[in-house]
């Protein structure tokens, strides 16, 4: 098939229609192109001012939030912190503080080659399964526009990286939060700084244990349960520093590596805060428990007869009814009468006691031969008492020993106390009270129902011109004092128409009426006043013939009477002594008589060096092992160990 040949254009025409083209394309490049290009340009100076003044803004609030950083750190950290971050601030890269050498600020921190690194101990690095990602450092609060540093805002820097900050700032921030809080004291007298500080990583870790248990973290808890228990075997009753093993304090470092990391876990603090008021409030009301049994306990301990006493005793009483009875007498026996003498009461049923009583008495007397002991017990102990005085007298004093249950007008006809010891309420007061949990009860009057109290011993106090009818003068002495001095100028002290010697016990505010007495019954209220001042038993010079004269048995008697519901008073003698000689006490001078020893630690040796007379009163007894070892030299210097019984019952120093 053929094709038509198309005819040839006019090459002339087709060039000019070409330029026609080119030209009109170039105008309209030129036309758009140059404004863009000014517009760009300007945008450009605009930028770079923009930048500029933006820049200046950055430096301040870096400036600024590097002040408040460094104003925040001086305060949370001791002196010799800042001088080493001071004197390191040439060297390069980052700074992070977790040990610094404890002759400075912490036992638990280190420098190592020129800066600070932290420190994991190998058998820590070894037990661990997982290592936890540290979290990289946020400073500031932008949003408030506030550039202060808060402790919570500052998290730890990833060792060996930095963020663009300064290498100062990057050093103060990272002390403040690489630091540890587990530290010693900087005072290095301290004794007892690491003990303590042992004591309260064991609190906080038992308390990050508990909060790691809940949120699973399992390896956390196994590591702390572990130093948990390493360090409760290493402190354990330790109170100074001394008294650690060694390598404690490697085992502190090792506890505040690891309560580090717990502390990286960034647990809430809300519930740090829970769970340590939990901690503290389990804490005291085990502390309360504990408090209630040791009183009762101790209680129990100041009322049952230690087995070597018991044995002593009954060693002598096999002694003395093997006796014939011309043996089984005192020699001196007529002196026991004589109102020109010396005359000593003791009622007591300890015979190691009695025996400490009368040996210091003597030992300290210018002229034994003067002084006359007269000492009652009961039918259980009297054969020992009697036994034991006859084989080792007293010198040249003399001595007697009677029995409570051959006065036959101690009847309760005659007592109200003996009628009321009868009773059945107050044997239920004594033996069912409480029987169900004795722990669980109110420890404000177990002292009163200690069963001492159902003893005539305890109450022949208050008849003792009936027990010495021919006796002008008398000395009463417990059982649990020591006498350090002549007594013999008791006898020429002025009593100024009193019945009572005592030596006063009150204070500012502790040891008056209203400590023992009801005061909110009205017989107790109208008859004494609640300020007036406590006095002791233990060493009384009682004028008998007075005594007689005011009818003191007779006032006591009445009382007794009124408080056979106790409600005036508690059981026990002290109350109705203060009613029975009120206003009929002579007050004498504390050197005569200083107490405390069986409950009071803090007496001072010069008190007690300058005492005429030192007192027991309390559960802590020197024969017991409860006793205060401080204060029992002065009672165990008068008791004869090498006694063939004594060492038989093995009753030791």
């Amino acid at each position: 098939m053929a094709f038509k040949k198309t005819p040839n254009l006019p090459v002339r025409n087709s060039a000019r229609n070409g330029g026609y083209r080119v030209s009109v394309i170039g105008l309209l490049l030129i036309s758009v192109l140059a404004p863009l290009l000014i517009l760009a340009t300007r945008t450009s100076f605009l930028s770079t001012g923009v930048s500029s003044e933006h820049s200046s803004v950055s430096t301040r609030i870096e400036d600024a939030r590097r002040r408040n950083a460094m104003e925040g750190i001086e305060a949370l950290f001791p002196k010799e912190v800042l001088d080493m971050v001071n004197s390191n601030s040439g060297d390069s890269g980052p700074l992070n503080l977790n040990i610094v050498a404890h002759k400075d600020v912490s036992s638990s921190w280190v420098q190592e080659e020129g800066r600070f690194v932290t420190r994991k101990s190998k058998s820590y690095q070894d037990s661990k399964a997982v290592s936890e990602d540290r979290n990289q450092n946020k400073l500031g609060n932008e949003e408030s526009g506030d550039d202060k540093i808060d402790d919570g805002a500052i998290k730890q820097v990833v060792e060996g990286k930095d963020d663009g900050a300064t290498k100062s700032e990057t050093r103060a921030t990272e002390v403040a939060n690489s630091v540890s809080s587990w530290k010693r004291d900087s005072d290095s007298d301290n004794s007892d700084a690491l003990v303590r500080l042992m004591r309260d990583q064991l609190i906080m870790a038992r308390a990050y244990a508990n909060i790691a248990q809940g949120q699973a973290h399992y390896d956390l808890v196994r590591d702390l349960k572990l130093q948990i228990k390493e360090h409760t075997s290493i402190v354990g009753d330790a109170n100074v520093d001394a008294e650690l093993p060694a390598g404690a304090e490697d085992k502190m470092k090792i506890m505040s590596e690891l309560l580090a990391e717990a502390r990286e876990k960034h647990y809430d603090n809300s519930i740090m805060v829970k769970k340590l008021r939990a901690m503290l409030q389990s804490t005291e009301d085990n502390a309360r428990m504990l408090k209630k049994q040791s009183t009762f306990l101790s209680q129990l301990a100041a009322k049952t007869v230690p087995k070597g006493l018991h044995c002593f005793s009954m060693r002598l009483t096999v002694e003395y009814y093997m006796l014939s009875s011309a043996e089984q007498r005192f020699e001196n026996e007529g002196r026991l009468e004589d109102p020109s003498l010396y005359h000593y009461a003791l009622f007591s049923d300890n015979i190691l006691a009695a025996a400490v009583v009368v040996n210091s008495t003597v030992h300290n007397a210018k002229d034994s031969s003067k002084h006359v002991f007269h000492i009652v017990t009961d039918k259980l102990n009297f054969g020992a008492m009697k036994m034991w005085f006859l084989a080792n007298p007293p010198g040249a004093a003399a001595i007697e020993v009677q029995n409570v249950d051959d006065f036959k007008w101690l009847n309760s006809s005659y007592c109200p106390v003996l009628k009321q010891l009868e009773s059945a309420s107050m044997k239920d007061y004594y033996f069912k009270a409480d029987q169900t949990n004795p722990l669980a009860a109110g420890t404000s009057n177990l002292k009163y129902r200690n069963p001492k109290y159902l003893s005539m011993l305890n109450h022949l106090r208050f008849y003792l011109p009936e027990v010495f009818p021919k006796l002008d003068k008398i000395v009463f002495l417990d059982d649990d004092i020591v006498v350090q001095k002549d007594l013999t100028p008791l006898w020429e002290i002025n009593l100024n128409g009193n019945v009572n010697g005592a030596v006063e016990t009150c204070g500012a505010s502790f040891h008056r009426f209203d400590k023992y007495l009801n005061f909110s019954n009205p017989l107790i209220a109208e008859n004494f006043d609640p300020n007036a001042c406590g006095w002791a038993y233990g060493m009384n010079v009682f004028d008998l013939k007075q005594w007689k004269k005011q009818d003191i048995t007779g006032i006591y008697h009445r009382w007794q009477s009124l408080n056979e519901d106790r409600t005036l008073w508690k059981l026990g003698t002290l109350p109705p002594g203060l009613i029975t000689f009120y206003k009929l006490t002579q007050p004498l001078e504390k050197s005569w008589h200083v107490l405390g020893l069986g409950y009071n630690p803090a007496i001072e040796e010069s008190e007690i060096e300058t005492a005429s007379v030192i007192h027991w009163n309390g559960n802590m007894k020197p024969w017991l092992e409860i006793g205060m070892a401080q204060f029992r030299p002065y009672w165990s210097k008068y008791v004869k160990y090498n006694h063939p019984y004594l060492q038989q019952c093995n009753i030791n120093e």
